[in-house]
Formats: C-alpha cells, sequence, structure tokens
C-alpha cells in the first residue's frame, strides 16, 4: 500500500465522510447507497489473520439482528477485493458460516484516511480495529477504537446501536450496563480460550498440527490458558 497522508480524524457528531469504494459484493457509494439506514463501519488489520476472523464470524453471526434494527454492516481493511473473496470463502468453507455482508477493498488506504482507521502508532500499514455507527442522516454517533491484539465484543456494538435507536426514539438516556429487554448474555467455554499467534514460517504452521489446540484452518487456532 502507497504511503496515505492521514487527515484528521472525524468525530462523533460529525457527517460521516463521503466516498465510493469497491467491495466483495460490488461498488458502493456512500452515504447515497444507504439512506435511511443505520450503517455499522467497521476497519480490520488484514485478511487470512485469527483475531480478524473471529470477529467476521461473530458479525456474520449476529448479522440477522444488525438488520432486524435496519443497521447494514460494512467492513474494510486494506486489502484487495480478491484476498477478501478468498478470506470469506475459506470462513464459509472451514465453518460453514457465510459473510453476509461487503467488505470494502481500500488497497491504497483513502477511506480508512478519512475515516481516522491508521494510526502509525499501533501499525503502519494496517487499519486498527475501528467502529463508526453512522445514523440514517449519516452522521456519526458512536466511534470505538480496539487495539490489534483484542477482538470486539460484537453484543456490546449491538447493545450500543439498540441504545442510540433508544435515546433517539424517546428522548432518554441509558445508564451504565442497560440492556433494551432482561437478559443474561453468559459466557460459556468457548469464551474462555485465547488466539494463538499466527505462524511466519511453513515449519511454524505445519507444527501447530501437532499441538494441542483447537484449528479451524492454519493461521487461526485457540488454546486454553490452563
Amino acid at each position: 500500500m502507497e504511503e496515505v497522508k492521514v487527515v484528521s480524524m472525524p468525530r462523533i457528531g460529525d457527517p460521516a465522510p463521503s466516498f465510493q469504494a469497491m467491495t466483495t459484493m460490488g461498488p458502493i457509494k456512500f452515504p447515497d447507497d444507504f439512506k435511511g439506514q443505520w450503517v455499522v463501519l467497521f476497519s480490520h488489520p488484514a485478511d487470512f489473520t485469527p483475531v480478524c476472523s473471529t470477529e467476521f464470524l461473530g458479525f456474520a453471526k449476529l448479522n440477522q439482528e444488525f438488520q432486524k434494527r435496519n443497521v447494514q454492516l460494512v467492513g474494510l481493511s486494506v486489502d484487495s477485493v480478491f484476498s477478501h473473496i478468498a478470506w470469506a470463502m475459506n470462513l464459509k468453507e472451514k465453518t460453514g458460516i457465510e459473510i453476509p455482508f461487503p467488505i470494502i477493498a481500500d488497497s491504497d488506504g483513502k477511506v480508512a484516511s478519512l475515516f481516522g482507521m491508521l494510526h502509525p502508532g499501533e501499525s503502519s500499514t494496517f487499519t486498527v480495529r475501528a467502529v463508526f455507527v453512522i445514523d440514517p442522516n449519516a452522521r456519526i454517533r458512536a466511534i470505538i477504537y480496539y487495539p490489534l491484539s483484542a477482538g470486539r465484543n460484537i453484543r456490546e456494538i449491538l447493545r450500543l446501536v439498540d441504545a442510540l435507536q433508544t435515546a433517539d426514539k424517546y428522548s432518554v438516556a441509558t445508564p451504565a450496563d442497560w440492556v433494551p429487554t432482561p437478559q443474561t448474555w453468559e459466557f460459556s467455554e468457548e469464551n474462555t480460550k485465547v488466539i494463538v499467534p499466527p505462524p511466519t514460517t511453513y515449519e511454524e504452521a505445519m507444527e501447530r498440527f501437532k499441538a494441542n489446540y483447537e484449528c479451524i484452518d492454519w493461521y487461526l487456532c485457540k488454546k486454553k490458558l490452563s
């Protein structure tokens, strides 16, 4: 990717930057193609990486819940559209879960730069894990940043959308830990596993299959800490 000049970051309440881009589902023009919809635009560092894979699977599993709330999910990284397609196909092959939302191919980093997704202190080449919640008026309502090492809590992003929509509808504010209906989001044993850093050589990739890891594919393996 060519070096991109990082512009000032958009803030909550600002109009979302306009752009045109190619995605896994064809070209899009933002915000024109999303009139009347909420949009959750989120960036990830790179395709075929373990943490990003778990996040995309998490977003895919809750896609219908976002759709019920009139929310369109849109992913983004600096990878090519061909890489995005191959990755989505790999995830479908290995897990049976289809990625049902578009992924922006931002090889030149222009969209990432517009949204302040490039943080040189964290990485000089990859986008951080940014989340932008954008309302039907194309205004930025919430921004969340995560470092490369920490995967996002997808249910919290869904809860945030609920809170914003409830505030708009009823002219209220929501307290800490608020949820729209009484519920318990319990964690299972699966949530306690951690990701093993991806291999950097062919030998490391082969060795990990001999270890006591839970692997979806060579680049995505988990283990228990104890």
